[in-house]
């Protein structure tokens, strides 16, 4: 009998991680909502709010490969402890600068890209350590969780910080002449949130402590680990020889480039459906409300052996939801839309993160989760600076964003349909049975 997505809850270091991960993500996203606004407030520019993504993804591309090889070697509970200890002294920083009212442009896109650094070694060591944390036959079910989990929090925490800058007072913008140069006043709340990101991290770093499980990665044989550079060409090697990796994390990275268009929601909220930083939140959120549906049906019920096919269709749907985002100009219609643009996604996610655990051995797993995390990373911000630089070349901005997301959107379902008709691959792929071994 197939065990329930749910029965990974049965086991202790898992539970407590994904308990305690539901905590600091919730906090992460309620940092991201509030520094966007904070960047919109400042600037009143979707370019300004496309570089937020920018400065997020290029460290991720610096550092994530460093951080997958740094997974493979070291203890992962401590490189996860390490990283989450660092990015909580970078919130409290961005928490003491805005309570101070020193805080400029400069200095948000600084600390946005020192929190990203520091998620690249983070992530690909997290991830890893996942598949240590259940049996294999719980794996795809505890997956098929850390979404619900992730979903979870991007519903709480969006709306948590729209309701809490909108019931702020006084948070408003000095002449457009100062702009960037720490003239916003009033930003007591955002620190707040800032504030309250910094202590979400401690939720992770207690889990870590009693966790049992260990993170040392043994290697096999006996021997010594190798050198760093070949450690590289391992990982690398083991990604671009696999072919179903290639196609779907190249798929996944071209969707999420075009059809990334979340950075411009602030433009949205204010100019398109004038519903403020209240409905602004709500409006983050609604992707999450659309994939938490999916992720628990997911969590209950798997997907269908066919997942190649399920792939593909989601792919197409995430596109065709995004479409429907751009052209509304009803907030209803809008929230209904942005679910079903995080329903799709999540769909996709699942088929494709289980694929990815599945084949890959566990002395590679960090290394392999760093490679994807560039296209996992790399394709929804720079598809946001993509968005945001199209939308400026507009005078309109309400036109700007319209032509940026319907574009995006459009380009989505002609992928998809592209990758359908060029990869018999990736439209048979079904999953490897649970009892077979790792590549």
């Amino acid at each position: 009998m197939t065990p329930r997505p749910y029965h990974a809850l049965r086991h202790r270091d898992f539970r407590a991680l994904w308990a305690a991960q539901l905590v600091s993500l919730t906090g992460s996203q309620m940092q991201s909502v509030a520094l966007h606004w904070h960047v919109y407030l400042l600037t009143r520019s979707p370019l300004a709010l496309g570089l937020v993504g920018l400065t997020r993804v290029l460290p991720v591309i610096a550092f994530s490969l460093g951080g997958g090889i740094v997974a493979d070697r070291a203890d992962r509970k401590k490189v996860i402890f390490a990283a989450q200890s660092v990015m909580a002294v970078f919130s409290t920083a961005l928490a003491g600068l805005t309570f101070s009212g020193r805080e400029t442009l400069i200095a948000l896109y600084a600390l946005n890209a020192l929190l990203a650094a520091a998620s690249a070694f983070d992530n690909p060591a997290r991830q890893a350590l996942v598949p240590r944390l259940v049996p294999r036959e719980d794996l795809p079910g505890a997956l098929s969780l850390n979404l619900t989990m992730f979903h979870a929090a991007l519903i709480v925490g969006p709306g948590l910080a729209g309701l809490l800058i909108a019931g702020h007072a006084g948070i408003a913008v000095e002449p457009a002449g100062l702009a960037g140069t720490g003239a916003l006043r009033g930003t007591g709340t955002l620190a707040f949130i800032y504030a309250l990101n910094a202590l979400s991290f401690v939720a992770v770093l207690v889990a870590l402590m009693t966790m049992r499980t260990s993170g040392v990665v043994v290697v096999e044989g006996g021997g010594q680990h190798e050198p760093p550079l070949a450690a590289l060409r391992a990982g690398l090697r083991f990604v671009l020889t696999t072919p179903i990796m290639v196609w779907t994390m190249g798929l996944d990275f071209f969707a999420t480039f075009f059809a990334g268009s979340m950075s411009l929601l602030p433009i949205f909220a204010d100019q398109v459906l004038r519903v403020g930083a209240a409905g602004y939140g709500w409006l983050v959120a609604a992707p999450a409300v659309g994939a938490l549906l999916g992720s628990i049906y997911t969590s209950i019920w798997p997907l269908p052996r066919r997942q190649g096919v399920v792939l593909l269709w989601s792919v197409a749907a995430y596109g065709g939801a995004t479409i429907a985002y751009g052209l509304s100009r009803s907030y209803p219609l809008t929230l209904v839309a942005l679910a079903g643009t995080g329903l799709a996604d999540l769909v996709s996610t699942v088929v494709r993160q289980t694929l990815r655990q599945l084949l890959t051995p566990d002395r590679l797993r960090g290394r392999m989760t760093s490679v994807n995390m560039i296209f996992f990373m790399g394709g929804p911000q720079l598809g946001e600076m993509e968005a945001g630089l199209v939308a400026s070349l507009f005078a309109s901005a309400a036109m700007g964003v319209t032509v940026s997301v319907v574009s995006g959107g459009l380009a989505t379902v002609l992928i998809a349909a592209g990758v359908a008709a060029a990869a018999p691959l990736v439209r048979r792929y079904e999953p490897p049975l649970a009892t077979a071994r790792p590549a």
